[in-house]
């Protein structure tokens, strides 16, 4: 059985406490695209982990395998398996795709050049080489796992890519930041490390799914930056939808059994481009200040406003979530009022579909569903059970469910594994 977890709105929405936390009952977590701009961080008890590449499953001690939709640098799966170790992680088996590509040190340099020339249409990335190791994928000089691990092919591929690059490079006025020798050499360290990590991942999660496992795919980013669907040019370079799933991670559609769509019980947003629902004000600073709202990767501040349902409907029909897991509801706690965005008005007409026009997008005005505020103790609540959450709260959640007309799989009130109510499992 294959399930799978995305996220609805900009990214950020806690996929990896709800991975970590479904992963317990996992045989096998599979991460489909994306690379290190995508940051995971988990609590267990009074440690937190931050994870970039590795699937959040592995903290569960799981299988974990990195599909081929993703993009991977070799130094920071490194640093990430390390530092795991020197905490005592007891982890599974770690498997890498043969096609997924390798990140390498010319696109990160890429990165920063095509950032600074792009004015206004810079997306806000990460600067780590994510989008131009895509286009090297996309163009056919990119450099893939079974390619690395081959050291003729690998040295061929590099020649090629190298050249191109320095061309590229000295036409915009600059010189390659690392020779050709350096990468040689680091990068045939990498091969020794993680060659017995890399093989046919396609067959093995087929074969497990056949075999009657329990399989969880892992989405990074959220449905709103995907490279299709996203507030584009303002999003990240692969499909972070469920459709990337079966093509990062090579499998057949009608093999996922469960999708589930995780909805901050707010807004944030990290990077460029228009947010509709954003808030200057106190409100905006009470969301950013209590909810933590830094970026895992970039610690970067987030952007935050009221919960946009015009976001995660649009969310809804692109990934058709069988149900919703609401998370970090205890921030909305001691505001006076909260507010949801149900539709967008723009030059006096209410659209009714999510636009794909950034100028549109920028000129839209929220309207919005007010709610009174409420106010808990979080370890009271849990302690009591779900009935004992504030009337006003619940008369949120319920208004949620009954506008996505999604069912409500659980809320969570914390970001500890137990601070949580679930309602259905997902496998």
């Amino acid at each position: 059985m294959i399930s799978v977890i995305l996220g609805s709105q900009w990214g950020d929405e806690a996929k990896g406490k709800l991975t970590d936390m479904y992963a317990e009952n996992a045989d096998l977590v599979v991460r489909f695209q994306g690379g290190n701009n995508a940051g995971h961080t988990i609590v267990v008890g009074d440690e937190t982990f931050k994870l970039r590449l590795l699937p959040s499953g592995i903290v569960q001690g799981k299988d974990v395998v990195l599909g081929n939709g993703m993009v991977i640098d070799p130094e920071v799966l490194h640093e990430e398996i390390t530092e795991l170790r020197s905490r005592n992680i007891d982890f599974g088996n770690i498997y890498i795709s043969e096609r997924a590509h390798v990140i390498m040190p010319y696109h990160k340099q890429e990165d920063v050049i095509l950032e600074d020339l792009k004015g206004k249409l810079k997306a806000g990335t990460t600067k780590r080489g994510i989008g131009p190791c895509y286009s090297d994928k996309v163009s056919r000089i990119g450099i893939r796992f079974t390619d690395l691990i081959d050291q003729a092919t690998f040295l061929e591929k590099l020649d090629t890519a190298y050249s191109i690059k320095e061309r590229f490079f000295k036409s915009l006025g600059y010189d390659m930041e690392v020779s050709k020798d350096d990468i040689i050499k680091a990068y045939a360290g990498y091969a020794s490390m993680f060659g017995t990590y890399v093989t046919d991942t396609p067959s093995l999660i087929n074969k497990a799914n056949d075999a009657g496992k329990r399989i969880l795919f892992e989405g990074a980013q959220g449905t709103h930056l995907d490279i299709d669907f996203g507030i584009y040019p303002h999003n990240t370079s692969s499909n972070t939808v469920c459709g990337g799933a079966c093509t990062g991670a090579g499998v057949p559609p009608r093999s996922i059994n469960r999708v589930l769509g995780v909805v901050k019980a707010y807004t944030t947003r990290v990077g460029a481009g228009p947010v509709p629902t954003e808030l200057t004000d106190a409100y905006g600073k009470h969301l950013a200040n209590k909810g933590h709202e830094f970026g895992t990767v970039t610690g970067r501040p987030r952007r935050c406003g009221w919960l946009d349902l015009m976001l995660v409907k649009y969310a809804h029909m692109l990934n058709h979530f069988d149900g919703i897991f609401i998370t970090k509801l205890d921030v909305l706690c001691g505001l006076d009022t909260v507010k949801v965005c149900t539709g967008y008005e723009v030059d006096g007409e209410v659209m009714d579909h999510f636009p794909a026009n950034m100028d549109v997008l920028a000129r839209c005005t929220p309207v919005y569903k007010e709610f009174d505020g409420w106010d808990f103790a979080c370890d009271e609540v849990l302690e009591k059970g779900y009935d004992s959450l504030p009337a006003n709260a619940k008369s949120y959640l319920k208004f949620i469910e009954s506008e996505l007309r999604i069912p409500l799989y659980g809320v969570s009130v914390g970001p500890r594994r137990h601070e949580t109510f679930t309602f259905k499992d997902i496998f």
